[in-house]
């Protein structure tokens, strides 16, 4: 028989030799009933795999002795506002490096809904500058012992190429949600009369939420929505560059008092989200909470996980089960190995954040350069965006791409996380999607391979996942 007839009679005459152990791979595409195939997506620890689509399994009367990851869809948790990072100064500063095709493909990678993009659906902003902006500044600068009480001289000028960045993203995903934090008020708000450190005097808490006011209408004129705002980033972190000391105290008497009732005078609808500092001091937003005049403005809490444990989210949320979670920052550093990363990450940030009650999950700054600038004096001089941008036609993929991609391109807005098992290796978190699909994403913590069938609605897909790997099963 010639090769020819073979091909033919293995691959045109019939799709019984499916299982015949010399095609083991023809299955997938010949005969295959689409409706019970599980797609995933890996990435592997030792970066042999990154984020590529692999052979389909079934669901099927599987009879193995594997462990069983459960998915419950009757058991309904939290919605998803999104995935996501935050877009520094820094980072339109680098993109912009960037010539206009590859710049504008880049985009389109990262927020765009095609088969090659990501889909991120969250951004942060900083209100003002970050340690991640070239510079320190405010929108409303002044010489030496002047003062602006009805902010005359406020400006969104230095913000120019974020908000053309921005409305380039809105074109692209219309349906983008922001949150945004300042890292320090005007320097003359400021006990210190510096950019780092100091804390905001008490008779500039009105004028300082004013500011906030100012900041949403002035975005919300530039077409951009402002969903949501933290009264200070890392408020308990005076050591950066720009930063404010600002304690769970005068935080509640800046909300209560003023905040919240300047956005009441104003119809500003923009979210108020408390703390957005680390898991080791969940009571700074148990204590803002507790106190009944600011918590008619509050709409949650924010964590980051540079200390403590994802679970202070779901602290929170036991005790206050009608406000939101989010989970608004984590860094990658330059010291950090790939694998190392991936895994933690995925594990704590991506997962542990949504089996923790976080409507979001966000990884820090966006893109860098190869010396992991900008950043201001005294401001990170190890974070690694989730893009190296070396030239203008050049950028580098990082291991945080990976981490929320693997949420980001399957767990849309309006998703609902749903139940799902764990074992002692196996972290997951189970997702419906507003189309109807059932996600899964799965972290292997083990060196070696993990097998297991995910059981759903009494059918089971057998699954060997590689040792320090992460993958999206999708249904």
């Amino acid at each position: 028989m010639t090769f020819h007839s073979l091909y033919s009679f293995f691959f045109k005459g019939t799709a019984l030799l499916c299982g015949v152990v010399l095609f083991p791979l023809s299955c997938a595409s010949v005969g295959a009933d689409k409706e019970s195939d599980v797609q995933y997506w890996l990435t592997k620890g030792n970066e042999s795999v990154k984020l590529q689509q692999q052979t389909p399994v079934k669901f099927g009367a599987n009879s193995n002795s594997w462990q069983n990851i459960e998915i419950d869809e009757t058991q309904k948790f939290q919605y998803v506002d999104g995935f996501g990072y935050t877009l520094t100064g820094g980072s339109v500063e680098v993109i912009n490096r960037l010539s206009t095709a590859k710049r504008k493909a880049l985009l389109n990678e990262l927020f765009g809904k095609d088969k090659n993009s990501i889909s991120i659906s969250y951004l942060r902003l900083s209100i003002g500058a970050s340690d991640l902006d070239g510079s320190v500044f405010s929108y409303d600068d002044l010489s030496e012992g002047q003062t602006d009480q009805t902010l005359s001289k406020f400006s969104l000028a230095n913000d120019k190429e974020l908000i053309a960045m921005l409305k380039e993203i809105l074109a692209i995903n219309p349906e983008i949600k922001i949150i945004a934090a300042p890292w320090s008020p005007p320097v003359w708000m400021k006990d210190n009369g510096k950019s780092k450190g100091g804390s905001l005097k008490p008779e500039f808490y009105r004028v300082y939420a004013d500011y906030f006011a100012k900041y949403i209408l002035g975005m919300k004129k530039e077409g951009i929505t402002i969903d949501a705002v933290t009264p200070q980033n890392e408020p308990l972190h005076p050591g950066n560059n720009p930063s404010l000391f600002m304690p769970s105290d005068q935080q509640t008497d800046f909300i209560k008092g003023h905040l919240g009732p300047v956005f009441k005078s104003h119809k500003i609808k923009t979210k108020i989200v408390v703390y957005d500092h680390n898991c080791n001091k969940p009571e700074y937003a148990l204590d803002i909470l507790k106190d009944p005049e600011a918590y008619q403005y509050i709409d949650g809490s924010a964590f980051h996980l540079y200390e403590g444990d994802i679970s202070a989210l779901s602290t929170v949320h036991n005790a206050f089960p009608d406000k939101n979670l989010y989970f608004t920052e984590q860094w990658t550093g330059s010291k950090g190995t790939f694998n190392e990363d991936l895994n933690w990450h995925v594990k704590n940030v991506v997962i542990g954040s949504m089996r923790n009650w976080s409507s979001i999950a966000l990884e820090w700054n966006v893109a860098n350069d190869p010396q992991y600038k900008p950043h201001t004096e005294g401001g990170c001089t190890e974070c690694k965006g989730a893009i190296t941008v070396s030239d203008s036609e050049n950028f580098t993929r990082n291991v945080s791409y990976y981490i929320i991609a693997h949420a980001s391109k399957f767990v849309p807005a309006g998703s609902q996380r749903i139940a799902s098992t764990q074992t002692e290796t196996l972290s997951t978190a189970a997702f419906k999607t507003p189309a109807g699909k059932t996600v899964l994403i799965v972290q292997n913590g083990n060196t070696a391979e993990e097998s297991f069938n995910i059981k759903y609605n009494g059918k089971t897909a057998p699954v060997i996942l590689s040792g320090n790997s992460a993958a999206t099963y999708v249904f």
